[in-house]
């Protein structure tokens, strides 16, 4: 069934339907034709898979790169008057952040925090700090709670006083803007696991590092919000300024800037929740907090200890957001009511009001579940790795093992060339011929077969939900704060569940990744199909469209945007999940990566694996991505 409104009749409707047909007979005939000249090509020239060599040229350069940092680390200039001065400058900005939360005692930070939340928030606010910051306490998570809080303030801060300036002035100077665009991107779709290898090369491992590789992580977000707050300021408005003589720093500061006040908090909040999801892979580098809890429990399988950290991550991410989300709505605050509870709250932090409370864990009953499912469900979690594993995983990474590089890269290229375009397409053939240069190509290609069954199975998962929760409102109310809860959630603690009921195997880090995916897929897909209009939509049902057609017909087709875009942003949080996964025995590249961390001979490896991932990324990424923009053109 079909929408008689959704196209103009008369002969130019007429003429665009025409066109449109034809050209997607074109391209889906050029596809079938690719498809089979692809698989013609991989039965003639497939090859025996084999390992990649553990000697590659580019191991030795990044061996060689290591070798030459450690002996210059002290006597180069680089060194002596750049990077060791900055590590010096972020660890005594995380010493004082740290030094100040401590110093004012358990009763006075719990006390201050709801002051903070009760001055920007209001009330509501205010209550949610009390109770968030009372809860790492009765969960006897305090100490590293506060020491997690240090780090992601630190590196917010940093990222705030750079990010802003950097965000603003990409506003204002379109060539800044266009050259931070393609890097921001990248930075964006980076798997967490990327970052390290670099940062501990020049930061070495502890603190420091932490802050540096959350900050890096997380500051794309501030530079990109900022800019757009900044270039969506109304032109009239900054015409009329500049016609009352306004200097250009006047119309910045009294017109710009206050009138993007919202959007600047949305990027101070979207920093804190970025920095959050960074801040515990850093124990990975020896940095301190809830991170270094879940990485014990992860290595004894502790399902209940990492949840108990996990809980205490996502009420830090809660009472951060709604903090900052509320002070971006609030106009001003009323300081006859608001005084008296922020002394309140410095009495109680200079007098030391320390009460001692009970703790509670979810340790206990966690672990009994799981070991409850260990047992009762071990035949079905068995029959379902096994086929899994055999029917989906298994046949697809012979076949991409099996193929030769050049092929590979001559495939993305051509698919690139016809569903995303050419810039795309070269960009992505770039990255395919990367991944042989970095001597990974075995390994690469054996995460691309995780990636691609965990995405599959992320997408079916996803718009399931989705639509689920666009069609029915009592769901999506019900959903939605689980929904908060699991993208707040470290990527670690969904190792756990996944390790507990299927081994340390390839299918677990599966497992874990479409856990972690599904979240943001499910959300874009439900804003996707309630962004089709309502006129449309009422049109279909007018015209007798069951509920089925509806969903087929118009719906889904109207949101394939809102769709492409969630496949994107499933395959990139897929990639990411599917590395950390090395550390449950999924081998390839995330491996390769730990083992670079834990054993020296294996630092070169460990880096270019690094790279071999956000070659990975990017390749995926710009498929889709051009793939979106492709289809946006096409139905404009």
């Amino acid at each position: 069934m079909t929408v008689a409104a959704a196209r103009p009749a008369g002969p130019a409707g007429g003429t665009t339907a025409r066109r449109v047909a034809t050209g997607l007979f074109s391209v889906r005939t050029v596809g079938i034709a690719l498809v089979v000249a692809t698989v013609v090509a991989y039965l003639c020239f497939r090859t025996t898979a084999a390992a990649d060599s553990s000697d590659a040229a580019a191991f030795r350069f990044f061996t060689g790169v290591r070798d030459w940092v450690d002996a210059n680390r002290d006597t180069n200039p680089i060194f002596l008057f750049g990077v060791n001065y900055l590590r010096l400058g972020v660890k005594l900005l995380t010493d004082a952040v740290a030094s100040g939360l401590t110093g004012l005692g358990f009763g006075g930070l719990v006390a201050v925090a709801g002051a903070i939340g009760f001055v920007l928030g209001g009330w509501r606010s205010g209550l949610l700090a009390l109770a968030g910051f009372l809860g790492f306490g009765l969960l006897g998570l305090w100490d590293e709670s506060v020491e997690t809080l240090s780090l992601t303030i630190s590196a917010v801060l940093i990222a705030v006083l750079f990010g802003v300036p950097i965000g603003v002035l990409a506003a204002r100077v379109r060539w800044v803007g266009a050259v931070l665009r393609p890097l921001l991107d990248v930075m964006q779709i980076l798997p967490t696991f990327a970052y390290l290898a670099p940062m501990t090369l020049l930061f070495l491992i502890g603190s420091p590092a932490a802050v540096v590789v959350t900050l890096i992580y997380a500051i794309p977000v501030t530079i990109r919000i900022t800019e757009l707050g900044i270039g969506g300021v109304p032109a009239t408005t900054i015409e009329a300024a500049e016609a009352q003589g306004s200097t250009t720093w006047q119309v910045l500061t009294k017109v710009r800037l206050p009138m993007a006040r919202p959007t600047l908090v949305l990027a101070v909040n979207q920093t804190i929740m970025m920095a959050l999801a960074m801040v515990a892979i850093t124990a990975l580098i020896d940095g301190p907090g809830l991170g270094v809890n879940i990485l014990r429990a992860l290595e004894r399988v502790n399902v209940g200890a990492a949840f108990d950290a996990g809980v205490a991550i996502v009420l830090m991410a809660i009472v951060l957001d709604r903090v900052t989300s509320a002070a971006a709505k609030r106009r001003r605050t009323d300081w006859r009511i608001a005084a008296p509870v922020v002394i309140a709250a410095l009495i109680t932090a200079i007098v030391g009001i320390n009460p001692t409370l009970p703790e509670w864990s979810f340790a206990e009953p966690v672990n009994d579940l799981t070991h409850w499912v260990e047992i009762n469900w071990y035949d079905g979690t068995e029959w379902l790795k096994n086929t899994a594993t055999t029917i989906l995983l298994n046949p697809l990474e012979n076949v991409l093992t099996t193929t030769p590089w050049w092929l590979f890269t001559l495939v993305v290229l051509a698919f690139g060339m016809l569903f995303a375009g050419w810039r795309a397409a070269l960009i992505a053939g770039a990255c395919a011929a990367g991944l042989t240069g970095l001597g990974l190509y075995q390994h690469a290609m054996q995460t691309l077969a995780n990636v691609l069954v965990a995405t599959v199975l992320t997408l079916l998962a996803g718009i399931t939900g989705g639509v689920l929760c666009a069609r029915h409102d009592r769901l999506a109310t019900v959903v939605r704060p689980v929904l908060d809860a699991a993208q707040t959630m470290p990527s670690f603690v969904y190792l756990l569940p996944a390790v507990a009921l299927f081994g340390a195997t390839r299918f677990t880090a599966i497992v874990a990744a479409v856990i972690f995916a599904v979240p943001p897929v499910v959300r874009l897909v439900e804003r996707g199909v309630r962004d089709v209009p309502a006129t449309v939509v009422e049109a279909a049902l007018s015209a007798g469209s069951t509920p089925r057609q509806l969903l087929w017909k118009v719906q889904l087709p109207m949101a394939r945007g809102g769709l492409l875009l969630a496949a994107n942003q499933g395959i990139v949080m897929v990639l990411s999940m599917v590395v950390v996964g090395g550390l449950v025995g999924a081998g390839a590249l995330g491996y390769d990566v730990v083992a670079g961390f834990s054993q020296h001979e294996d630092f070169g490896k460990g880096l270019a694996a690094g790279f071999a991932i956000v070659l990975l990324g990017v390749l995926l990424d710009r498929l889709t991505q051009g793939f979106h923009r492709a289809a946006g053109r096409g139905s404009s």
